[in-house]
């Protein structure tokens, strides 16, 4: 595997989604909000067909890297599809469910129980 993409895998996946004209990518840390992950990487696709074929993109592309998703999700409908690489969780999905959860704002909100206690 290319330690380049192994090194900076989340910017590997924006580059990626922009080359095929995914939409709104964002990148965001959630390292000190996470157990299970690092970083989630954000895009929007205009359609079912627009989603998949982003998420797909990124899956193929990065096999030819030798790195491979632990999981896929959603493929199927194309709504919202996630593709799981350990460290960097993809969620690639249309405007209308993007607004509807809002995971950059579910994922800038530090949990009450990671909040520091006053002693």
């Amino acid at each position: 595997m290319s330690k380049k993409i192994e090194e900076n895998l989340p910017e590997a996946i924006r580059s990626i989604l922009d080359d095929t004209k995914g939409q709104d990518i964002k990148v965001i840390d959630v390292m000190e909000l996470s157990d299970v992950m690092d970083t989630l990487v954000i895009a929007t696709g205009t359609s079912n067909r627009h989603v998949k074929s982003l998420a797909n993109n990124v899956i193929e592309d990065l096999k030819e890297s030798g790195r491979r998703p632990l999981g896929v999700e959603g493929m199927e409908a194309g709504e919202w599809v996630l593709v799981d690489y350990g460290d960097v969780v993809l969620h690639v999905m249309q405007q209308q469910t993007r607004d509807f959860y809002e995971l950059e704002k579910l994922w800038s909100t530090e949990p009450a129980s990671r909040k520091q206690k006053p002693e």
